[in-house]
């Protein structure tokens, strides 16, 4: 049993008389005994869910995981990857680049898409802030989060910093996106996100890359306590990344933070660090903190049955969540009727209130609704390219189809939530109008993309900056990651040559 530092002490003896500091000692310890009540500085009782959580976390490297499972990991990994890789030349990445300089002396860790290496939590940091550089990465809608962006950076910094196969790298990549976005489901994710002002995908990022790291450190049960005591600690992040209209501060509160945050959790517990048995419950709890309210029985519901990353979405569209379903409504009308953009009278997109809010006249092209329906209807499709011409945003022609465009708040769509569903109308000039509702967007659980899909998406992003061949190896390499006997022989591949 651990005790407080000055638990046991006894009054400081003299000649058997009093002083006064002897006294004054007493006076504080009964003082002390009134505000803290017997118990508060007891050791700490595990409850049931933290018993079952942290016995979870600490077997999930040694579980096997359905074959449907491990596909999708699969997926996500490689589609986080394809983000990192597309991403490193955008403004959050160079800014990550640049910080990296300090730390490039250490040779434990990859750092994607560059020639130099770092440390553990920096490689996490700085991968993290490229895999959310831009708006390609997975989200996952249940939780409000985005948990590939932090979860894969984190892993495989500790991955290579303890030397981990391939099976157990998928297996680590698991359990982050079951532990991650539990959190903030217990915590109503939607309602937290809307009124208490902190960001779910800060709460849910930095749980994931915990969990994940922890196991591929090899963390034992009671590790695992201690590293959700720490983790909880670091727990941060405001709902005002909404107002960054760089996307530089987004990629740190989504990614490059709580990665790093995540692997930092990890690597201190098993350096020796111990702590709270139980940060989850008693006097001053994470919970009693951050959300008083919250139903904590889901951060073990149904864990190995119901596997998150199964429910998380990977994006057609490399373009803001809300924009996926316009996109998708567009492109599905005009493969059944064929559009002259000379001919578009009017375009009325709606949108859920929440959602719309998000991606109205933003001043970055690819959360920019009204710009990037104008792209679909002049290219017939919204390229990685298209998503990020900022120049293009002032060009007459696009400005003439996007003066067109009207994007209408819906309460009917608002209740839908959190699924992100729109209802797209085309007039045209002879009073034709072309109507299309999505209602499960191209990528999510409802409407997977296949494998196919997947890796033309991640091919067509990572080829201009890894060329053909490399491209094909990293692809072949995660679709078998079973046949990786030690993640970092991934590094060749990752990087530049």
């Amino acid at each position: 049993m651990r005790h407080h530092k000055n638990a046991s002490m006894t009054p400081a003896k003299t000649d058997g008389s009093l002083t006064r500091r002897s006294l004054l000692q007493r006076a504080g310890w009964t003082a002390a005994a009134v505000a803290f009540p017997s118990g508060v500085f007891a050791a700490d009782s595990v409850s049931p869910v933290m018993s079952k959580l942290s016995a979870y976390m600490s077997e999930a490297s040694g579980r096997a995981l359905p074959d449907v499972v491990v596909e999708k990991a699969k997926h996500h990994i490689l589609d986080t990857f394809a983000a990192m890789i597309s991403g490193s030349d955008l403004p959050p990445a160079r800014a990550a680049y640049h910080y990296a300089a300090d730390f490039n002396t250490d040779k434990t860790c990859t750092v994607v898409a560059s020639k130099f290496t770092a440390t553990p939590p920096e490689a996490a940091f700085i991968n993290g802030m490229l895999a959310h550089s831009d708006e390609t990465d997975d989200s996952n809608e249940f939780s409000q989060s985005h948990p590939g962006c932090s979860i894969v950076p984190a892993t495989l910094a500790a991955g290579e910093k303890f030397g981990i196969d391939g099976t157990r790298f998928l297996r680590a990549v698991t359990l982050g996106y079951d532990v991650g976005p539990r959190m903030t489901i217990s915590f109503g994710s939607i309602d937290f996100r809307n009124n208490s002002h902190k960001s779910t995908h800060a709460i849910s990022g930095i749980f994931g890359s915990a969990a994940a790291a922890g196991c591929a450190a090899g963390l034992t049960a009671q590790q695992m306590r201690w590293l959700l005591d720490y983790t909880a600690q670091q727990s941060s992040g405001i709902g005002a990344w909404n107002r960054d209209t760089e996307h530089i501060e987004k990629a740190f509160v989504f990614a490059g933070m709580t990665a790093r945050s995540g692997v930092t959790s990890a690597l201190v517990v098993h350096a020796g660090f111990n702590g709270l048995d139980d940060i989850f419950s008693g006097v001053d709890n994470y919970f009693l903190a951050y959300a008083p309210n919250a139903n904590k029985d889901e951060l073990v519901s149904q864990l190995g049955e119901r596997y998150e990353i199964a429910r998380t979405n990977i994006k057609k569209w490399t373009v803001g969540s809300p924009i996926q379903a316009p996109l998708d409504c567009i492109y599905n009308i005009l493969k059944k009727h064929p559009v002259n953009p000379a001919d578009v009278k009017s375009v009325v997109v709606r949108l859920a209130n929440t959602e719309a809010r998000v991606v109205d006249n933003r001043e970055m092209p690819d959360i920019c609704l009204q710009h990037m329906v104008s792209v679909m209807i002049l290219d017939k499709t919204a390229s990685f390219q298209a998503a990020h011409d900022k120049p293009r945003m002032k060009d007459p022609e696009v400005l003439k189809m996007r003066a067109k465009v009207q994007l209408v708040p819906s309460e009917e769509l608002e209740k839908m939530e959190p699924a992100r569903q729109a209802i797209v109308e085309i007039t045209l000039n002879d009073g034709t109008v072309l109507s299309e509702r999505v209602t499960d967007v191209r990528g999510t659980v409802d409407n997977p993309m296949t494998r196919e899909e997947v890796v033309q998406k991640a091919t067509d992003l990572m080829v201009p900056v890894l060329g053909k061949a490399n491209t094909a190896t990293l692809v072949d390499k995660i679709l078998n990651l079973e046949k990786v006997s030690n993640v970092r022989d991934l590094r060749p591949v990752l990087q530049k040559a």
